[in-house]
């Protein structure tokens, strides 16, 4: 039996997608051409596997909700919160304190 014939990959692969009437353009020497055509309102659209139909899938259902949720993750690292996590969230603590001596002082339950 003779040696088994090795082939040599193509010199070059495009994979392509075309929109509306657009041709495929013609393979030259040894590439290979991909084409997917599409329709010609895809064409600046976000692609299917990565769009949300749904708004209720985002955070509960508004674009209200979804901010007001990173708001109140955000908020703990923010300067001013009395927070070991972020930077200068330690600057709050001092201001929560004189929050709580006026509470006592005035007889009010302190909120932290």
């Amino acid at each position: 039996m003779g040696e088994a014939q090795q082939s040599v990959p193509p010199e070059r692969m495009s994979f392509l997608v075309t929109f509306g009437t657009e041709q495929c353009p013609k393979a030259e020497g040894d590439e290979i051409i991909v084409c997917a055509t599409q329709p010609e309102g895809d064409r600046y659209r976000i692609p299917k596997p990565l769009r949300v139909d749904d708004v209720s899938d985002i955070a509960g259902g508004s674009w209200t909700s979804a901010v007001e949720s990173l708001d109140s993750y955000a908020r703990a690292i923010l300067p001013n919160s009395c927070s070991v996590n972020g930077s200068n969230g330690f600057t709050g603590c001092l201001q929560q304190a004189l929050q709580a001596w006026h509470a006592e002082r005035r007889g009010a339950p302190n909120k932290r």
